[in-house]
């Protein structure tokens, strides 16, 4: 018993001495002995735009059923490609489901152009349920968000009397959107007509919004930016993307 409490002795000696060492280490609490438990959120990465400007065919119109269009679109696509058009999102409108938003990505703008007033469209639109008149634009797209959203998106179409005086006084007012629950997407133009602007951004807070775009104080710094006749939106959820 007296040589097992001699062997003893040294052991705890020399583990008093390490734990002491531990100790001096690192002299800091940890957060749970500190009682600070919270846990730092890892920022989400800043989306990016496109280095360059994307030229985007963008098309609105009815539709009698939308399934029946969606398999219409679907088989159509070899007609699409044939014409450098290759699609981006679809959306079907927040108020009414079969108002559909159809975006694609052209290769060659005058391609785009040809195919959007061609037979081979009007008679696919037509076998595909499509109802009245379509609105279609080529559009230039110098900033284009392209990080996936499941929000709501509202489409904005804006005719301004100098697209340089505009973007200067849309982008001084970022904040203000943000603070209402508007997030940019996307800022483009016609090719055929700068004055005529297309801006998209997603919605965080719909009621927010809403107020927002039937303000007063939006409507007049949209006059103040050079914003001519009827401000039109289009309210829309993205059902497919590419």
């Amino acid at each position: 018993m007296k040589r097992f409490r001699f062997l003893l002795l040294p052991f705890l000696a020399a583990m008093s001495v390490f734990l002491t060492r531990c100790g001096d280490a690192d002299e800091t609490p940890s957060d749970a002995e500190s009682g600070d438990t919270t846990v730092a959120a890892t920022p989400a990465p800043e989306a990016v735009a496109p280095a360059a400007p994307v030229n985007m065919l963008i098309v609105r119109h009815k539709v009698k059923d939308y399934a029946k269009f969606k398999a219409s679109f679907d088989a159509n696509d070899s007609l699409r490609q044939a014409n450098g058009i290759h699609p981006y999102v679809i959306g079907r409108g927040v108020e009414d489901p079969n108002m559909v938003l159809v975006a694609t990505r052209v290769d060659d703008v005058e391609k785009a152009k040809a195919f959007s007033k061609s037979e081979d469209l009007k008679k696919a639109m037509e076998k595909a349920g499509v109802i009245g008149k379509p609105i279609i634009r080529v559009t230039t797209v110098p900033f284009l968000v392209t990080t996936p959203s499941s929000d709501p998106r509202s489409m904005t179409f804006l005719t301004v009397k100098d697209y340089d005086t505009w973007k200067s006084s849309f982008d001084t007012s970022k904040q203000s959107r943000m603070d209402n629950g508007l997030v940019d997407r996307a800022v483009g133009y016609d090719v055929d007509d700068k004055h005529k602007v297309i801006y998209v951004g997603s919605v965080l807070d719909s009621a927010k919004v809403r107020a927002y775009q039937k303000s007063d104080a939006l409507k007049a710094r949209l006059k103040a930016s050079g914003v001519e006749g009827n401000v039109e939106r289009f309210w829309y959820r993205v059902v497919q993307t590419y």
